[in-house]
C-alpha cells in the first residue's frame, strides 16, 4: 500500500510539472493557432499564436504591410487573449513616437471577437476598431501539379479599354489608363494642393484554382502588386541588384521569399507565370522557378477578405506608383 501510494504521489509530481512546464497548451489555451480576420469597415488580418520555448508568442498581420512579431501576447483569463503590437511614427523630421496598440479578444463558440485600439492618426484620442476571427482550414496536401488539368484560357486585358476591371474604392482617384497597348499606372501628384489618393483596379470576374500569365514593366523606384483571388499579394517593385527578401520582386508579400533573384533592371519588361492550386503557389519569373508550390498559410496585406476558401479577383495595386501590365492572360484550373 505504501509503495502504491509512493507512486501516485510520484506520478502526480511529475504530471504536475509537466503542465507547468507546457502551459499554456492547445488544450488549456483555445486561442493556439492560424486565425484569419475580418475588420470592421473593410480589410483583412491574420494572428498565429503559439508557443516558444514554453512562452506564448504570436505574429499578426493587421490590414496592411508584413506579418509581424508582435510586442506581447498573454492570457488575461481562460478566455481572453490580450495582444500587443508597437509601431514608430514619425511625427517630424526629429520627433518620432512609439505608439502601442493592444487587441483584446475573446473566442465565443468557434470564433474570435475583439477589439484594437490605439490613438488616433494626430496622436490625439481613442481608435478602437472591431474584428472578427476564424481558424484558419487545415492546409491540404502538396498537389500534384503534374495532374493538374487547364480550361481555356481568358483574355483579361484586351489591350484597348479598361472592360473587366473596376476600382476597388470607388472614392479613390484611378490612376490607371490604357496606353499603346499598355494598362499603365501613372498615380500622377499635383507639385502644388493636397495629395490625391489613388486606388487599385480588380477584375469583374472571380476565380478559384488557375495560372496567371503577363507581363510587367517597372520603372526605377517604384512599386506594384498583383493579388492572387484578392488575397495573396505577388510583390511588384524595383528590386533588381538587391539581397533576397521577402519584400523583392516575385515575393508572394512579406511571406515566401524568392529562391533565386531574377529581377531584370529597372523599365524593362518581364513575365510572370503564376501557379495557384489547393493554397500553394508556384512562380516562374522570367523564366526561372523561384517559388516551388509553396503553401501559403494566409491573407498578405491589402487582402480583400481572409476567406481563403472563396473565390476572388486578380487585382493590381495603383496606390503605390507608376506600373505598366501587358498580355494578362488567366487560365481556370478545372
Amino acid at each position: 500500500m505504501k509503495r502504491t501510494l509512493t507512486f501516485i504521489i510520484a506520478l502526480f509530481t511529475a504530471f504536475n510539472a509537466l503542465a507547468v512546464n507546457l502551459a499554456p497548451s492547445e488544450a488549456t489555451n483555445p486561442f493556439m493557432g492560424m486565425w484569419g480576420l475580418d475588420i470592421e469597415g473593410g480589410g483583412a488580418g491574420w494572428l498565429n499564436v503559439h508557443q516558444d520555448q514554453g512562452f506564448l508568442d504570436a505574429e499578426l498581420l493587421w490590414i496592411g504591410g508584413s506579418v509581424v512579431p508582435v510586442a506581447n501576447v498573454y492570457l488575461a483569463d481562460e478566455n481572453t487573449l490580450v495582444v500587443t503590437r508597437t509601431n514608430q511614427v514619425k511625427r517630424s523630421a526629429d520627433r518620432s513616437h512609439t505608439v502601442t496598440y493592444t487587441l483584446e479578444v475573446k473566442k465565443v463558440g468557434d470564433v474570435l471577437q475583439g477589439t484594437m485600439s490605439g490613438p488616433n492618426r494626430d496622436g490625439n484620442g481613442v481608435s478602437v476598431k472591431n474584428f472578427t476571427g476564424k481558424r484558419m482550414p487545415p492546409m491540404p496536401n502538396t498537389p500534384d501539379l503534374s495532374k493538374v488539368k487547364f480550361d481555356k484560357p481568358i483574355i483579361l486585358f484586351n489591350g484597348k479599354d479598361l472592360s473587366g476591371w473596376k476600382m476597388i474604392d470607388l472614392e479613390k482617384a484611378n490612376g490607371f489608363k490604357v496606353v499603346d497597348g499598355t494598362l499603365m499606372n501613372d498615380p500622377v501628384q499635383p507639385e502644388d494642393g493636397e495629395h490625391i489618393s489613388y486606388g487599385n483596379i480588380r477584375t469583374l470576374q472571380e476565380f478559384n484554382d488557375f495560372n496567371l500569365k503577363l507581363e510587367v514593366n517597372v520603372p526605377e523606384g517604384n512599386n506594384s502588386g498583383v493579388y492572387l483571388r484578392g488575397l495573396y499579394e505577388i510583390q511588384v517593385v524595383d528590386s533588381y541588384g538587391k539581397e533576397l527578401d521577402s519584400h523583392n520582386m516575385g515575393a508572394l508579400y512579406s511571406r515566401i521569399t524568392p529562391s533565386m533573384a531574377a529581377e531584370k533592371p529597372a523599365g524593362e519588361w518581364q513575365s510572370f507565370d503564376i501557379t495557384l492550386v489547393d493554397r500553394h503557389v508556384t512562380v516562374i519569373f522570367n523564366g526561372k522557378k523561384i517559388i516551388d508550390n509553396q503553401p501559403v498559410w494566409g491573407p498578405t496585406g491589402g487582402a480583400l477578405s481572409s476567406d481563403v476558401l472563396s473565390p476572388g479577383p486578380i487585382y493590381l495595386q495603383g496606390d503605390h506608383g507608376n506600373v505598366a501590365y501587358r498580355n494578362i492572360v488567366l487560365t481556370p484550373i478545372k
